[in-house]
């Protein structure tokens, strides 16, 4: 039986892959990948590469095995997600694999804001495949906030959250729950509502921000349209855009991305990663 990860050149990807090293002979660890040049690291590391394209179902059948212990990590295309998971259920199906966990969204079918209808849809689709599941529903990665740094420190922090608060959590962390996953036992057809400790506010992450960057930071909360044409003005994408406005109307402001169940904590052994230490950390470059 191989550990296979798909999506495995993406930024969690790799992570979940380096975790998995740390623990298990290379051999047993499989990276599906678009590109093999990408993954040439990874290769030269012992990890076997299959090469497979989820927009190509045609090149997916030779990406699992009977047996496989799958991770499916969800498609960054927001829009065609539905069809290419589906593509990757279907091969999955097909191989025989012993179990396909999958990175979702917080909340699951709870989640009623856009950026969750795919893995919604996801998920259904997984259940009617008749495999053995896990869901892993991550919650907000910490890093969309602490990669816009430098443009905060500029421009200030901008959102239309009011006092929603974020049960953030950083790649890392959630990275650890993927592979306490892969290698644990008890999983099978569960659902993780994952997400940090404790959770902030987009004003209390600005407090922090100007705290540790020694510059006054503000947080304005802004009406949605102002603030779809800020992220148009950095060069969104329309669709995209509105979606982002509407994880902060439809979910943060409404609580939908607090979380704070423990699950995250439980499944990876100790505390998630607090917000005060990846700001320091994203601060050092």
């Amino acid at each position: 039986m191989s550990i296979v990860v798909t999506g495995a050149t993406g930024t969690l990807g790799r992570l979940v892959i380096d975790q998995l090293l740390a623990t298990v002979p290379a051999e047993q660890v499989v990276a599906v990948v678009r590109d093999q040049a990408k993954a040439a690291d990874l290769a030269a590391r012992g990890v076997e590469l299959r090469i497979a394209d989820y927009t190509k179902p045609e090149t997916l059948a030779e990406a699992f095995q009977a047996g496989d212990n799958v991770l499916l990590i969800s498609s960054n295309t927001v829009g065609q997600r539905v069809a290419q998971h589906a593509a990757v259920i279907s091969a999955a199906q097909a191989a025989g694999v012993a179990r396909l966990a999958y990175t979702g969204i917080l909340g699951g079918p709870a989640a009623d804001f856009q950026l969750a209808a795919e893995h919604k849809a996801t998920e259904q689709a997984i259940l009617d495949s008749g495999l053995t599941y896990t869901f892993l529903r991550n919650g907000w990665y910490t890093e969309n906030y602490t990669a816009q740094i430098p443009v905060q420190l500029e421009h200030g922090v901008v959102g239309s959250t009011g006092e929603g608060r974020i049960g953030s959590a950083t790649r890392e962390d959630f990275a650890a729950a993927a592979v306490a996953v892969l290698l644990g036992e008890g999983h099978e057809n569960k659902a993780y509502e994952l997400s940090g400790d404790e959770a902030w506010t987009l004003a209390e992450y600005a407090a922090e921000l100007s705290k540790q960057s020694g510059k006054e930071i503000a947080y304005a909360d802004v009406p949605p349209e102002a603030l779809k044409g800020i992220l148009l003005g950095a060069g969104l994408p329309e669709p995209f855009a509105e979606i982002l406005v509407d994880v902060d109307t439809a979910g943060i402001s409404r609580g939908l991305l607090a979380g704070g169940n423990g699950d995250l904590s439980r499944l990876i052994g100790r505390p998630t990663t607090p917000l005060t230490d990846t700001i320091a950390l994203a601060l050092k470059g």
